[in-house]
């Protein structure tokens, strides 16, 4: 429990360890439709309900995580596009109409018909535009993004954050519920030793299932896995530059 709004290093690094801080009080009744403030009926009607999905709290995880270790700049950086997601997103559908799973927007009945009543203040959410967003906090925003699913967010917001420069990475240990600084060959190399370990039970699941269950989509599974590893390799192993091979013309030294 917080009494308040945290700074936005504070907030984002509990996310990373799976905490969600959430505040007490409860919004005026002379104005229930909106709080400028996020109160109890923010948090219940807003957070929870997505914070229940799993594949959404392993996203707030995820923008947590990115958080640890980066500079100032990046750190509000990231902040503004968790609230242009987490508070303030939109899905489109195919009709072309719009469904919000932002929190803030679920909680206030006011800026939730203020949002899909404005379309012209609707945009396609890019990371790199977003994050020079203003984030209005005693008034409704004078912008909002929408992408065309959830999984859409995710995977931009997972490129945004590769870009964020830090000498290490960072992995949550559900085991030992700390986060692991990846620093060195050998920490990584336990964690690959891990991943194995999942992928070879994946591996053997879908042997069984797929036997039993036609309608499995196999492919669809193997390109999942197989692009996340064509992404890894291209970090690993940057495609040569054109031309011939460049030799160097210093002589060895006996």
């Amino acid at each position: 429990p917080v009494a308040g709004y945290l700074s936005p290093r504070d907030f984002l690094s509990g996310l990373a360890f799976r905490v969600f801080h959430c505040t007490q009080y409860i919004r005026h009744s002379s104005d229930p439709f909106y709080t400028p403030e996020p109160d109890c009926c923010h948090e219940l009607l807003g957070h929870m309900p997505l914070l229940a999905n799993s594949s959404f709290a392993q996203f707030s995880q995820e923008i947590g995580l990115a958080s640890l270790g980066a500079s100032e700049e990046d750190i509000n950086k990231l902040a503004t596009l968790y609230f242009f997601t987490v508070e303030f997103g939109l899905c489109r559908q195919q009709d072309g109409s719009f469904k919000v799973f932002g929190a803030g927007l679920l909680s206030s009945v006011a800026e939730l018909q203020h949002a899909i009543t404005t379309t012209d203040k609707i945009k396609r959410f890019d990371p790199e535009v977003t994050c020079q967003e203003e984030c209005i906090i005693t008034a409704y925003q004078n912008a909002y993004y929408y992408t065309d699913s959830f999984e859409e967010a995710k995977e931009k917001m997972r490129a945004y954050a590769d870009t964020i420069q830090r000498p290490f990475g960072v992995r949550y240990n559900p085991y030992t519920q700390t986060v692991e600084v990846l620093s060195n060959a050998k920490k990584i190399t336990a964690v690959v030793s891990e991943l194995r370990g999942d992928l070879s039970i994946v591996s053997s699941a879908l042997k069984k299932v797929s036997a039993m269950d036609e309608n499995l989509d196999v492919e669809k599974i193997e390109k999942l896995l197989s692009s996340s590893l064509h992404v890894c390799d291209k970090t690993l192993n940057p495609e040569e530059p054109d031309g011939p091979e460049q030799t160097s013309s210093t002589p060895n030294k006996e």
